[in-house]
C-alpha cells in the first residue's frame, strides 16, 4: 500500500495559486486531477489556475506555468504544462487531467469515468518511468493531487474507486466501507452525497463486469439524482 498515494485539497482560488503551486513543486507531483468544472450553474467552483490557452504562460511569483499543448478527448482535456522554479532555475512537466462529464447533479456514467480514471494510472505511470533514478520513492510515483471544488466529494468519489480497484486487482476482493472510513479519517466528509457512495459501487461493478469477473447485471443509472454534486 501506498503511504502517499494522493494529496486531496480544495480547487485553488486566486488568493491560494501560489501556495498550490509551491505544494506542487515541493512534493514533487506530475499530475493533477481536476474533476470540476471552473464555473458550474454560474457560480465559482475553482479558479483558473494554470493558463488555459496553448503557448501560453502566467507567472505566479516565483513559479511560472507554461501551456504546452491541449488535447480533449470524450469525456476529459489533457494540458501539457511546465512548471518552472525561476529560484531554482529547474523546469518540471505535469499534466493536467480534468473530468468534464461530471454533471452539476448526480454522478457521471460509470464508463467515462473509468476511461478517465485508467488515463490517470497510465499518466502516472509513464510520468513516473520519466524520473528514472532521480525518484528513490514510493514505486508509484509522487502523490496523484486531486480536487474538485470542496475537495471531498468528488474526489473522494475518485479516490475511493481508484483504491479500491487496486484492491480487486490486487487481491480480488473490495472493501468499501473501510475504504471511505480511512479516506474520511484524513479527509473529513469525503463523499459527500448517498448518491456518490453508490456510484463507488456501480463503477466497481462496471470495472469488473468489463473485466469478466461477474456475470452481466443490470446497472441502475444515478444521472437524474437531484443531488448538488462537489
Amino acid at each position: 500500500m501506498q503511504k502517499s498515494a494522493y494529496i486531496c485539497t480544495q480547487g485553488p482560488l486566486p488568493k491560494t495559486f501560489v501556495d498550490f503551486w509551491r505544494m506542487i513543486w515541493h512534493q514533487q507531483c506530475q499530475v493533477i486531477v481536476m474533476t470540476t468544472r471552473t464555473i458550474e450553474r454560474q457560480r465559482m467552483k475553482c479558479g483558473q489556475y494554470w493558463p488555459n490557452e496553448e503557448q501560453s504562460d502566467e507567472q505566479f511569483e516565483e513559479f511560472i506555468v507554461y501551456n504546452n499543448s491541449i488535447q480533449e478527448f470524450n469525456n476529459y482535456s489533457e494540458t501539457k504544462l511546465i512548471l518552472h522554479n525561476t529560484n531554482t532555475g529547474e523546469s518540471r512537466e505535469i499534466t493536467h487531467l480534468q473530468f468534464t462529464s461530471w454533471p452539476d447533479y448526480g454522478v457521471p456514467p460509470a464508463t467515462g469515468f473509468l476511461d478517465f480514471l485508467f488515463h490517470v494510472r497510465s499518466t502516472q505511470e509513464q510520468a513516473t518511468k520519466n524520473l528514472g533514478s532521480s525518484w528513490t520513492g514510493h514505486p508509484l510515483g509522487p502523490p496523484i493531487v486531486v480536487h474538485c471544488s470542496a475537495g471531498i466529494g468528488r474526489t473522494g468519489t475518485f479516490i475511493t474507486i481508484d483504491i479500491c480497484l487496486r484492491r480487486l486487482e490486487d487481491i480480488g476482493t473490495v472493501d468499501i466501507p473501510n475504504t471511505v472510513r480511512r479516506i474520511r479519517s484524513q479527509r473529513a466528509f469525503s463523499i459527500q452525497m448517498p448518491d456518490q457512495y453508490v456510484f463507488c459501487h456501480l463503477g466497481i461493478i462496471e470495472h469488473a463486469m468489463r473485466n469478466g469477473l461477474v456475470k452481466e447485471i443490470e446497472l441502475i443509472s444515478l444521472e437524474d439524482s437531484d443531488s448538488e454534486s462537489d
